[in-house]
């Protein structure tokens, strides 16, 4: 393993401030996804951004098959980071798969977290017979079997199905690229963990104040079951964007949105 945890997950802290921000990325992208936010936030806060064990800029032979079969290894690779920065106190912002590790990780130390902004967020992914998340079991069967058949083709398609648009278009090059740098046994792993958790029975455990911030592609249901079960305080904003990375596939209306939650807080009258 690396010299620390930190280490090991290309950590890197930014910008000056008191108050600190965490930027955690979600499925089959890295700490690079953040790059149209940092900048607003480097001259007001202390930043610090992170990849996943597993991601393709991470080395391969730290990745615990094990450890991330189940949402609590990221949760704890989280606080490990927090721990190892010192930081008593943080605004964190989660896409997607680290919303849901940071509401984790906030279960278990809620005294390290001012609130969460949840981007792109699902408790559950699989549709239940009184649950509807957005996908149904066969359509993740056959997911996974292309990609254990062909990663780089699996890829191929399934970024622009995630961005949002066609293969010439910026946000789903640089989606791709990330991608293609993860190593395919991983990604499957990464893949089938996301579409087996389920966290509804956990939200009322999930005390710090919430924002749930959407692209208009989330199930409206799935943004309203979370923003009702939650333990405390949450507040929800829909950005008329497309696809499942808006912080980068419509920087210009999502950056605006983030900045504004990461400065305010939930207003008393709220859930």
């Amino acid at each position: 393993m690396a010299n620390s945890i930190a280490a090991a997950h290309n950590a890197r802290v930014l910008g000056s401030g008191d108050t600190v921000v965490v930027l955690g990325h979600g499925f089959g992208t890295d700490q690079s996804v953040w790059k149209h936010l940092i900048p607003h936030l480097m001259d007001y806060y202390k930043v610090i951004v992170y990849d996943h064990m597993g991601a393709g800029t991470t080395n391969p032979d730290y990745y615990d098959f094990d450890r991330y079969s189940t949402l609590e290894g990221y949760a704890y690779d989280l606080l490990a980071i927090l721990e190892e920065f010192g930081v008593q106190k943080c605004i964190y912002v989660g896409h997607s798969l680290s919303s849901m590790a940071g509401a984790v990780a906030s279960i278990f130390r809620p005294d390290l977290f001012h609130k969460l902004i949840m981007l792109s967020a699902s408790p559950r992914f699989l549709n239940t017979g009184d649950y509807f998340g957005g996908f149904e079991q066969e359509d993740i069967n056959e997911l996974c079997g292309a990609m254990e058949k062909n990663y780089k083709s699996w890829a191929s398609g399934f970024a622009p199905l995630v961005v949002g648009g066609d293969m010439n278009s910026m946000a789903v090059q640089e989606f791709s690229r990330t991608l293609f740098s993860m190593r395919p046994d991983i990604a499957l792993n990464m893949f089938r963990m996301i579409f087996t958790f389920d966290l509804r029975h956990f939200l009322e455990r999930v005390t710090v104040p919430c924002h749930i911030i959407q692209s208009s592609t989330v199930p409206l249901a799935v943004t309203e079951y979370i923003h009702q079960n939650l333990g405390g305080k949450s507040i929800v904003e829909v950005v008329p964007t497309e696809g499942h990375l808006p912080q980068l596939s419509s920087p210009e209306l999502t950056i605006p949105v983030l900045v504004r939650h990461i400065r305010h807080d939930i207003a008393d009258g709220d859930h």
